[in-house]
């Protein structure tokens, strides 16, 4: 029995630890990317992950894709925005009071007091979803503009 304990232990924590693999979301709450044209030149992309950082750079690598893909060199995220999920964050206190009364006049008062701890880090979500504009030719000198092959080069090593 302790075994098998200590077995579904470690695949809790090893599958809090690793990441999806980089592709497609399969549904709309799931990790991945999903991507969207809005007008010719002009898309947005999401991506979902646990670590807030590798959204944001999956979300570049997409850009970089799409930009790629439509025959373009660079592109311009001009808006977007990073959707936080507070759900399954663990930690935190509680206290809880209760009371009750019983038959024959027994009556029973209880106080409860909780502590919780996070064990493999957060199981939040983070989605990052940028909207941005493709281009070709000498990139423009912007802080805001990304060189697609470059951003193709550099992050698809974090994408396992």
């Amino acid at each position: 029995m302790k075994t098998l304990i200590a077995v579904a232990a470690l695949g809790l924590v090893s599958a809090c630890a690793s990441h999806v693999p980089y592709g497609p979301a399969a549904s709309s709450s799931a990790a991945g990317y999903t991507s969207q044209k809005i007008e010719t030149g002009r898309y947005r992309v999401s991506y979902t992950d646990k670590d807030p950082q590798r959204a944001r750079d999956m979300a570049l690598l997409r850009a970089a894709e799409i930009t790629l893909q439509e025959g373009n060199d660079w592109f311009e995220v001009t808006g977007g925005y990073t959707d936080a999920s507070p759900a399954g964050r663990g930690g935190g206190t509680s206290v809880s009071v209760g009371g009750s009364s019983g038959s024959r006049g027994y009556s029973g008062v209880g106080v409860g007091v909780g502590i919780g701890f996070p064990i493999g880090g957060s199981s939040g979500k983070v989605t990052e979803v940028l909207d941005f504009v493709i281009g070709e030719g000498a990139k423009p000198d912007r802080p805001t503009v990304y060189d697609a092959r470059s951003v193709d080069i550099n992050l698809r090593g974090n994408a396992p």
